[in-house]
C-alpha cells in the first residue's frame, strides 16, 4: 500500500504520518517503508549541523507499521494507543537519505490488547528492535 490507501484507514497525518509504503506478506508479518528526507520536524534539533532521527520516534514508526497487523479495527475508527516497550535497543543511527525497512509480526493479540515484535533496519543493519504493547481504543469523540 501507498500513501494515499494507508490514509484511508491510519488515523495518523502530517507531521506524524511516518511510514510511506506497507505491506503484509504470507506469513502474516507486515513489511514497512520510511524515507528519511531530511526536513522532518524531529531533526530540525536533534541535532543541528548533525541531525539523527530520535530513537522514540523509530520505536513510532515501527508501531504505526504495525497498525496494519488491526486494519480492520482501525477501519471501524479505533485508535492504536501505546500501552509500553520491552527489550528496546538502538543499534545504528539513522540519517536524512536513509530509508528504513521495518518488519513487524504479531506475538499475541487478546481483544484490543497486541504484543508486537519488532524491528527496523537501514541498508540491511539493524537500527531498532523491541516488542511493543499496544491498546486499541475509542477516540473520544
Amino acid at each position: 500500500m501507498k500513501i494515499d490507501q494507508i490514509k484511508a484507514f491510519m488515523p495518523h497525518r502530517a507531521p506524524m504520518l511516518l511510514i510511506d509504503e506497507v505491506a503484509v506478506d504470507g506469513e502474516g508479518t507486515v513489511h514497512g517503508q520510511y524515507h528519511v528526507r531530511g526536513d522532518e520536524y524531529f531533526l530540525q534539533g536533534h541535532f543541528p549541523g548533525f541531525p539523527v532521527v530520535p530513537g522514540v520516534i523509530l520505536c513510532e514508526i515501527i508501531a504505526q507499521t504495525a497498525g496494519i497487523l488491526v486494519k480492520d479495527k482501525l477501519e471501524e475508527g479505533l485508535l492504536p494507543f501505546f500501552t509500553g516497550m520491552e527489550k528496546v535497543r538502538f543499534r545504528r543511527m539513522v540519517r536524512p537519505g536513509d530509508r528504513i525497512d521495518i518488519r513487524c509480526r504479531l506475538i499475541r493479540r487478546a481483544g484490543m490488547l497486541m504484543k508486537v515484535a519488532g524491528e527496523g533496519r537501514v541498508a540491511d543493519e539493524v537500527c531498532a528492535e523491541g516488542v511493543f504493547l499496544m491498546m486499541l481504543g475509542e477516540s473520544g469523540q
